[in-house]
């Protein structure tokens, strides 16, 4: 049919020449990129480049790959973000930790960069708010505190974790038993009770005033909760008392050493420290 049909004339114009030069150097900038860079099959590019160390599970394993990569001279894009970022702010967490944390309550940028390591780290269990919840996350902002609201303590939670035991009472005291403390435990805080079952479970207590003192007002050297100031890890309804009686809690705090180091947990420390004192 040549180059006319139908009354149409097809005509060959040359492409315009910037275009066709960027077309071609389009083409040999992406076999460069492939000779430079991951992308053929197994092939891990003349740099030896790779975006992040795949396959890690552990904060061990992540740092035995980052040495691994400065010895074999691999270009870790993750790690060279990491280290800038920790160049570029280590100066700043220095400053920070060297003031102590009644101070650091009165400084709004520490605080700030505390919220936000907080609500990276700790907001998942004690909420956003830090109001927590009643499945076992204390209220940090209530300064009702389970092993001590100072500054000290506080830090000593984050750095090295809480593990929390209260053991099931339902082989040694039984169902009527477990109903007789539940009513003397609530009629600690005021509540209304069953005062004959309260009177009973008075002299059952002997055992839980192990832990929580013979006023059952707690003990933080064990973090044993405070049991007259009607405020409740897993609820304070009867149901949920009675359930913590009859199975126990096993309550964890993981620690944070490893994962932020002191000098951030110094920030988150005053932060939540501020929750309940800088009002």
């Amino acid at each position: 049919m040549h180059h006319e049909f139908d009354g149409i004339l097809e005509i060959n114009n040359q492409l315009p020449r910037w275009w066709t030069i960027l077309f071609y150097i389009c083409i040999v900038w992406a076999l460069i990129y492939l000779l430079l860079f991951p992308g053929l099959g197994n092939f891990k590019g003349l740099l030896n480049w790779q975006s992040s160390n795949q396959g890690i599970l552990s904060l061990a394993e992540s740092k035995a790959a980052v040495e691994k990569n400065i010895t074999d001279g691999v270009l870790n894009q993750y790690d060279r973000e990491i280290a800038a970022a920790n160049e570029a702010f280590e100066p700043i967490f220095d400053k920070y930790f060297a003031t102590a944390i009644p101070d650091l309550i009165n400084d709004p940028e520490a605080l700030k960069i505390g919220q936000r390591l907080f609500s990276q780290n700790c907001s998942q269990c004690h909420g956003s708010d830090a109001r927590g919840a009643n499945s076992g996350f204390p209220d940090l902002t209530d300064n009702d505190w389970l092993y001590g609201g100072s500054p000290e303590k506080i830090t000593e939670t984050l750095l090295n974790g809480r593990n929390a035991l209260m053991p099931a009472w339902l082989d040694s005291m039984g169902e009527d038993g477990i109903a007789e403390v539940v009513q003397y435990a609530l009629s600690l805080s005021g509540r209304k009770v069953d005062d004959s079952l309260a009177e009973k479970g008075k002299d059952r207590f002997v055992v839980c005033a192990a832990c929580h003192g013979a006023d059952g007002a707690g003990n933080q050297m064990m973090g044993a909760p405070n049991l007259t100031d009607n405020i409740w890890l897993y609820g304070g309804s009867e149901r949920a008392v009675t359930e913590t009686l009859t199975h126990g809690r096993n309550g964890v705090m993981p620690s944070f050493k490893t994962t932020l180091g002191e000098k951030k947990i110094h920030l988150v420390a005053a932060y939540v420290y501020s929750l309940s004192h800088n009002k």
